[in-house]
């Protein structure tokens, strides 16, 4: 008899999830598990995937190797490719990063944190024929406060992963039907994919704006961008500070130097840089004691 689960896992919400449906004595509806990397983020935890899978003598193999997924289910965790099931009476369920029919498509969690949402959720659906469309099976949700960094809001989803995984685990292993509702299209919107261009601070922008987009972009994410003296830097922690009148108000200037910490001008507001790293070298860029700098 076939296990019910084949799993598609990558990232640290994958590692978390494995070992929920470990801890919850619920490893034994595995089939076997795909793992993917990603080399668009600082660590993909790969490695700390493939450990647990061994540890647990869970059949495991890469993305790129040849398999064959005959399960009941399949379930995609932080997946980034289209998955094609061979097997037609297999049911691909899907779980993203955001309170469908809100945020389909790509890097759903980032974008949300940049327009400053009040909740972050995570949705298990159904897979379909068009992305992230099909019919919603659980959603969970959950407030979060601003400013905060998107390593500790992948740490609360991560959590919401595990509670939905381990009904949907539950359900199935009981032989039950999972539910499913039709997510309403009046209220969809869409999340566009980013590459590293998408990493470049705008100084025009207000302040308040900056230190969420740097805040949603840092680890496991490389980080921020910008130049400084022909240098590519990522900047990884910034503080509002209060805004002064400025009469020529050119964006991406140092105003103040506040115990080496260089205080920028934005469009609206100041921006205080407390850690930036040059790109190539991984040094360290603060503190500074120089004013005549332009961030571009």
């Amino acid at each position: 008899m076939n296990k019910p689960v084949t799993l598609f896992i990558m990232t640290e919400k994958g590692l978390i999830s494995l070992r929920t449906i470990v801890d919850n004595g619920l490893k034994h509806a595995i089939d076997f598990i795909i793992v993917g990397r990603d080399k668009n983020v600082l660590k993909d935890y790969a490695k700390e995937i493939i450990e647990l899978a061994e540890t647990e003598q869970i059949t495991w193999v890469e993305r790129n190797d040849q398999y064959s997924v005959v399960s009941k289910y399949a379930v995609a965790i932080s997946w980034r490719w289209l998955i094609t099931v061979k097997k037609s009476a297999t049911k691909l369920i899907v779980l993203h990063d955001s309170l469908l029919p809100k945020y389909r498509g790509f890097a759903p969690l980032v974008n949300q944190l940049i327009n400053k949402e009040p909740f972050v959720g995570v949705t298990a659906l159904f897979a379909s024929s068009e992305f992230d469309r099909g019919d919603i099976i659980f959603q969970e949700k959950r407030k979060i406060n601003y400013p905060i960094k998107i390593e500790a809001v992948i740490t609360i989803v991560s959590k919401i992963y595990c509670r939905l995984l381990i009904k949907i685990f539950k359900i199935i292993i009981s032989n039950s039907d999972l539910p499913s509702l039709v997510q309403d299209e009046k209220k969809a919107s869409y999340s566009l994919w980013r590459d590293e261009k998408d990493y470049r601070i705008d100084w025009s922008k207000d302040a308040d704006y900056l230190e969420r987009f740097i805040n949603s972009v840092g680890f496991p994410y490389a980080g921020a961008s910008c130049m400084m003296d022909n240098m590519l830097i990522r900047i990884t922690d910034v503080e509002q500070v209060d805004d002064v009148k400025i009469m020529n108000r050119d964006y991406g200037k140092i105003l103040f130097i506040n115990n080496g910490y260089p205080v920028i001008v934005c469009g609206k507001g100041l921006l205080m840089l407390k850690l930036a790293f040059f790109d190539q070298s991984n040094k360290h860029v603060i503190p500074l004691n120089k004013f005549r700098i332009r961030f571009t």
